[in-house]
């Protein structure tokens, strides 16, 4: 491997672990998980192969997040809100968690379309 290609794979490698701490920052200080949406989006068209499943996983946590979110402060008023709160909160540390974990081992994410985990 070329000394461009190795720099190159582990500055995308990189930008993916950014992300991943961007979102759990995020968690802490809202407008990091917006930075973080948006690199996804400019950095998902390049870089290996295996970061393309990191990237579509990114941009999806951030929107099922989004919508976790928003449902829990919207039912917040009836109560079972701040369990769907907690639950989004959990939800997102354990994306970002096992995220972390593939992209530290180089590997694409195995199933970046789950809803889940």
């Amino acid at each position: 491997m070329s000394d461009s290609k190795a720099a190159l794979q582990t500055s995308t490698g990189g930008t993916v672990t950014v992300i991943y701490v961007l979102y759990l920052v995020g968690l802490v200080v809202g407008v990091t998980s917006l930075v973080a949406v948006v690199m996804a989006y400019v950095y998902r068209g390049g870089g290996p192969e295996w970061t393309a499943s990191h990237y579509r996983f990114q941009i999806r946590t951030f929107w099922i997040g989004l919508l976790y979110g928003v449902a829990g402060l919207v039912l917040a008023f009836i109560l079972i809100g701040w369990l769907v709160l907690a639950f989004a909160l959990v939800w997102m540390i354990v994306r970002c968690v096992k995220g972390l974990k593939f992209a530290a081992a180089g590997e694409p994410y195995p199933n970046p379309a789950a809803w889940l985990w």
